[in-house]
């Protein structure tokens, strides 16, 4: 009997070893499955007065083959990589906007900007005038189709945001609820290895949408830490996570994430405290990628119209009438703060307004109130440039109630006094202006290519002068009717002017003298006229008011001439001109993609490595077990024979007891 015993014994545990591998073949190819061993122990011995005879064997336990170190490096890599891969996804999409070709923005803005060309060699005619307002209208088209793009990926990243904190939320409670199963199997005394894996696996599922953070309780259920200290998953409990607009600039549409406390109370969590996973990474690019995105477009966009709207207004129609705006755009945006009782909407509200076109910078603005007095602090987000009291000009709270003027803006904050320390605002100058920008003119009549000046050289001159440019910055310093301007030059470097009184019938004393270089500006009372070549003294210039020539200043189209001279006019952060401001939106796109992607390269090596190092440790290799699955058998067959030879003993004694 004792032999039929050691042979069952041994039957028994080479069963479960069988049983056992062959689980682990069935779950080669399960997600977050670790592989199964069976470990046994011999049987105490019994003591048969000459030695201790072997009883046998008995399976002490299955234990799964894990790494809780691994496992956590794992999950914090693949969290990083998928933060680093939502965010990349979203830049390759936003990269659409801004691509190069004939059906770019770019494109469009210079087919606009040369159609001046055939206005200017014949200003009189309509059909050149028409391609150019044409070309108008299709950028204003342009522009509202990459901003239409713009919006649907901030809508689709918006939605896929709150549909990952609904699945988070679900697989929390999953946590929740096998923490409970897994604490009463382990009352048992032996792990429930399924269950475990299993509560990975989920645990390792979010990891792919948000960072957490895991410890481990005695009763061994897991805790699952977000943002930090905020419990997701603690012990049979789980929190809420949701997304929502942030509470610190209401109606912004800027996104957060928040915790649910216990009593209701919700906790922001920013992109920086999440750490990784998808809602990481969609976050940062809806709030920083895209953010930049519009503003590259919005500023372009205000800038493009702003310039083109200031030239027209400085040339004549052929109407003979000033010329007006050719774009329509916002003309003031909207700061949203949490400044107690302070509206965002109506006459009291905080806004931009756009003053110098040429100095705007692609940016988002942060307006903080600190310290006591209370006084304002400005931030240019994009950079972290900072305008307070100390900068030049100076912000305080008073020319912030009238106007403070950076970068090119006007911001204004009524009743800045209601402010306390801790309130801030969102101001956002260029949000709206590429899905607002419409084109005003449609008559081509109406289209300012006459300049306000008209130039005459001297047909006696004995020197070798030559016009290139003239033009006025505004209708307020050209020469009033009948009363042109007369340029004299000395011969050696020097030139004075006059103005004729027709009144009287005279002329004014000569100015003082300025110098002339060939090539530069000569700038009276806000006009300036551009000469090249080497005067001879005595050599004169005659600039008048084009009005003063009845229908000869159809044929003057000098404020052609300085539309296209617009195209190498600076007018992007103090470099760029205006024909190349696309291509460093472009270029800003395509250096922020580029460094997403490197990083996303790098996480994801780093992702793979660890989960390969995991897998080495967990993972079912078939050979393996298919070497173990012979030794079982081997060992099965034998513990049978083992029964069978004891069957047979157990029967010869019988047989010979029965004699």
């Amino acid at each position: 009997m004792s032999l039929m015993n050691v042979g069952v014994s041994a039957l028994n545990a080479n069963q479960q070893a069988l049983t056992t591998v062959g689980h682990n073949i069935a779950n080669v190819n399960t997600p977050g499955y670790s592989r199964q061993t069976v470990y046994t122990n011999a049987l105490h011995g019994q003591n048969m007065g000459n030695g201790f005879i072997g009883k046998g064997v008995q399976v002490a336990t299955v234990m799964r083959n894990y790494s809780a170190l691994l496992n956590r490096q794992s999950n914090a890599a693949n969290a990083i990589h998928a933060a680093d891969t939502s965010r990349l996804q979203g830049l390759m999409q936003m990269q659409d906007v801004f691509k190069g070709g004939d059906g770019s923005l770019g494109a469009a803005v210079t087919n606009m900007m040369n159609a001046f060309v055939d206005v200017q060699a014949a200003p009189s005619d309509a059909t050149g005038r028409n391609v150019v307002l044409t070309r108008m209208s299709e950028l204003a088209a342009r522009f509202h189709a990459a901003s239409n793009m713009l919006e649907e990926q901030d809508y689709s990243t918006a939605q896929q945001l709150r549909n990952n904190a609904l699945l988070v939320n679900d697989k929390a409670s999953q946590v929740a609820r096998l923490n409970n199963e897994i604490s009463r199997a382990l009352a048992t005394g032996h792990q429930p290895n399924d269950l475990l894996d299993a509560r990975d696996q989920v645990i390792r599922e979010i990891n792919q949408y948000v960072q957490t953070t895991q410890v481990a309780a005695d009763d061994g259920s897991i805790s699952l830490f977000v943002g930090g200290s905020q419990a997701l998953v603690l012990g049979i409990n789980s929190g809420q996570l949701s997304v929502e607009e942030t509470k610190e600039y209401p109606g912004s549409q800027r996104m957060a994430l928040y915790f649910s406390q216990p009593g209701g109370q919700q906790l922001e969590l920013t992109a920086a405290m999440v750490g990784g996973g998808e809602i990481a990474g969609l976050l940062k690019f809806r709030n920083e990628d895209l953010a930049e995105g519009r503003n590259l477009l919005g500023r372009l966009a205000m800038t493009i119209g702003h310039e083109l709207n200031l030239q027209n207004k400085r040339g004549l129609t052929l109407n003979g009438q000033q010329g007006g705006a050719l774009f329509s755009l916002p003309t003031t945006s909207t700061g949203y703060g949490n400044i107690t009782g302070y509206s965002n909407i109506g006459p009291g509200a905080a806004t931009t307004q756009v003053m110098d076109a040429s100095q705007l910078k692609p940016s988002e603005y942060r307006l903080i109130f600190e310290g006591s007095p209370v006084a304002p602090v400005l931030t240019r987000m994009s950079d972290g440039k900072v305008f307070n009291a100390t900068s030049t000009p100076a912000l305080n709270m008073a020319n912030l109630g009238t106007g403070f003027k950076a970068d090119g803006l006007l911001f204004t904050v009524p009743n800045a006094t209601a402010a306390v320390a801790g309130n801030s605002m969102l101001f956002k100058p260029f949000s709206t202006a590429a899905s607002e920008i419409e084109a005003l003119v449609h008559n081509p009549d109406e289209l300012a290519a006459a300049s306000a000046l008209t130039a005459n050289i001297n047909k006696n001159n004995t020197g070798k002068l030559q016009l290139t440019q003239l033009g006025a910055n505004d209708f307020t310093g050209i020469p009033a009717a009948q009363d042109p301007v007369r340029l004299t030059f000395d011969g050696a470097g020097q030139v004075t002017y006059q103005i004729y009184d027709h009144l009287s019938s005279t002329w004014s004393a000569a100015s003082a003298p300025m110098d002339y270089t060939p090539g530069q500006p000569i700038t009276i009372n806000g006009w300036s006229i551009t000469l090249t070549g080497t005067p001879a003294a005595g050599d004169t210039v005659d600039v008048a008011n084009a009005l003063d020539f009845g229908e000869a200043f159809r044929l003057n189209a000098g404020n052609a001439g300085a539309f296209l001279d617009l195209r190498d006019k600076k007018v992007f952060d103090e470099g760029t001109t205006l024909s190349d401001g696309f291509s460093a939106a472009m270029a800003v796109v395509g250096t922020r993609t580029q460094s997403v992607q490197l990083a996303e390269k790098l996480s994801s090596t780093v992702a793979k490595n660890l989960e390969m190092d995991r897998t080495a440790v967990s993972g079912v290799n078939l050979d393996e077990e298919a070497a173990r699955l012979l030794q079982y058998q081997q060992a099965y067959q034998a513990s049978s024979k083992v029964i069978q030879i004891a069957q047979s003993l157990f029967d010869s004694v019988l047989n010979a007891v029965g004699r």
